[in-house]
């Protein structure tokens, strides 16, 4: 069984990213396009079109063209920005990078994804410096001013005139993110211009959703090398003509600071962050009046914890879902939701098919059951840059996408989004989710952040256990959690084991590391 959101389709130009978000700003051109949080240094929507244009000719005199490919390999800067939007308007090709990756973990995307320019800052030059000693690149650029090494500022003083490329934006792919890596090695994912154009235009015409505008200004707390930063912060307010308040790192009390002193209206975030809004100390002593809007996404986030959070600061809290596959962005709850429906990811966006699937048989299920999620819409990626293999296992051949997600659909055409197919716990042959289980413990008043995981057992194949952070001057007991768990599940969802840690690690889009803690966990056992 076919589902569709209620939304009708929507047109789409076919069109340049950078033509399509900064075409035409002569109603806003004085507006405040970007603020640093940090600095508060701010440049107007007339300011970033005039620098994106002037850099874009700097890298067409040094000869970067259509197909090149540059990595940013930086924090979020304002000049982040730019930078990206310049490559896209020549054709080129940007692929994000993690900025806390390794020199190892760095050199192995530049290698892949054949990278010519790398842009940095001076603080991660060592690091950019090593990872070239295994691809060598054209040039490194540095943002700021702190080094020998040629920046900005260089390349945009030219009176070069721009030369566009012709292009073909359902072909030509514009970025190159890399797959999160937490079901296995980073995968280069082909996303085209128009891929990105067709999120942005699908996210608009959730008419009931609230969207952002130009009186909002969007907290860009979120990494914009992640695809959430990327399509839905940076992109998608630009291209509404919104403000994004840039941070270049995430810190609880900065980030309740930008919201009160930049008067924030929403705030793209992540699991962790509204599990901090419900349970961090600091949040009393912020006025966050002005929010609006709190999007959660990039992972599962627990009913609970999204009731506290909402009532704790005062303003709507809604779940996406999507996928760096997915340009991101597949289905999102509508602000005009029910009460009952806050667990929800939501509904399908315009011109996006969702059907959810026997995950053995592939057979099509209807509502109330728990499937494979697969998705088909002209959001779905190309492939995965060299590994036709992965394509053809992770697109069929009718262009459904397997988003490796377990979920249902209910009656009224709400999605849920239950856990991942790799990461559910066989208990005596009985399939148990953790991310159900985390969202259960999450409500405990003594817990502030969990993870559940699978433990090897000759008698049950695998035990659930619990790894608990324990709130701050408060006691808890394996006891207290296992009892907790009991009271409000099935026998075979019951907690077996439970560990008391310090923190929980996590991917810098707020996913559990879940691989980790299972490896360590492996580890203890041998």
């Amino acid at each position: 069984m076919i589902f569709r959101g209620p939304h009708p389709d929507v047109s789409t130009p076919i069109i340049n990213v950078a033509e399509f978000v900064l075409g035409d700003i002569s109603a806003h051109k004085d507006k405040t396009a970007i603020i640093q949080a940090e600095t508060n240094h701010k440049i107007s929507y007339q300011e970033l079109s005039d620098s994106i244009n002037q850099l874009a000719a700097g890298l067409q005199i040094n000869g970067f063209k259509k197909g090149d490919v540059l990595a940013i390999y930086s924090p979020n800067l304002p000049e982040y920005v730019t930078v990206f939007l310049a490559v896209l308007k020549l054709g080129g090709i940007c692929t994000t990078v993690n900025p806390l990756y390794t020199a190892q973990e760095l050199a192995k995307q530049l290698v892949d994804a054949n990278v010519k320019i790398i842009v940095t800052v001076s603080a991660f030059l060592e690091k950019a410096k090593t990872a070239t000693e295994t691809h060598p690149v054209q040039e490194i650029i540095v943002l700021d001013n702190e080094s020998e090494y040629r920046n900005l500022k260089d390349l945009m003083q030219n009176d070069h005139a721009l030369s566009e490329p012709s292009m073909s934006p359902k072909n030509d792919l514009c970025v190159l993110p890399y797959s999160s890596g937490t079901t296995g090695l980073p995968k280069g994912v082909m996303l085209t211009h128009y891929n990105l154009v067709v999120n942005m235009r699908q996210t608009e015409g959730m008419i009931s959703h609230n969207a952002i505008s130009e009186r909002d200004t969007v907290l860009g707390v979120l990494p914009f090398f992640h695809i959430y930063g990327m399509v839905v912060i940076m992109l998608y307010t630009l291209y509404r003509r919104g403000t994004i308040v840039c941070m270049s790192r995430f810190d609880m009390e900065d980030f309740l600071t930008a919201i009160q002193t930049h008067k924030v209206t929403k705030a793209p975030v992540v699991p962790p962050i509204v599990l901090g809004l419900a349970k961090h100390p600091a949040v009393e002593q912020f006025d966050l009046s002005s929010l609006e809007l709190i999007l959660s996404g990039a992972a599962p986030l627990g009913e609970g914890i999204a009731i506290e959070a909402a009532n704790r600061v005062g303003c709507n809290i809604a779940q996406g879902y999507g996928m760096t596959e997915a340009s991101p962005v597949t289905h999102l709850l509508p602000i005009n939701s029910k009460a009952d429906k806050i667990g929800s990811i939501g509904v399908p966006l315009p011109n996006t098919e969702v059907m959810i699937v026997d995950p053995q048989t592939e057979r099509p299920l209807t509502t109330n059951q728990n499937g494979e999620i697969w998705i088909r819409g002209p959001q779905i990626m190309k492939g995965y840059l060299n590994r036709p293999e992965a394509t053809n296992e992770s697109i069929t051949k009718e262009g459904w996408y397997r988003t490796g997600d377990i979920g249902y659909v209910d009656e009224e055409g709400f999605f849920y989004a239950v856990d991942r197919i790799k990461e559910l716990i066989k208990y005596k042959g009985m399939q148990v989710a953790p991310a159900e289980l985390e969202a259960l413990l999450l409500t405990h008043p003594s817990v502030s952040d969990v993870a559940v995981i699978p433990v090897t057992d000759e008698a049950a194949g695998e035990l659930p256990k619990a790894i608990v952070v324990m709130k701050s001057g408060l006691t808890l007991t394996a006891e207290d959690i296992m009892s907790f768990v009991a009271e409000e599940v099935a026998p075979h969802k019951k907690i077996r084991l439970v560990e008391f840690v310090e923190k929980i690690p996590k991917s810098a889009s707020g996913k559990i590391l879940r691989r980790v803690l299972i490896q360590k966990e492996r580890e203890k056992q041998n």
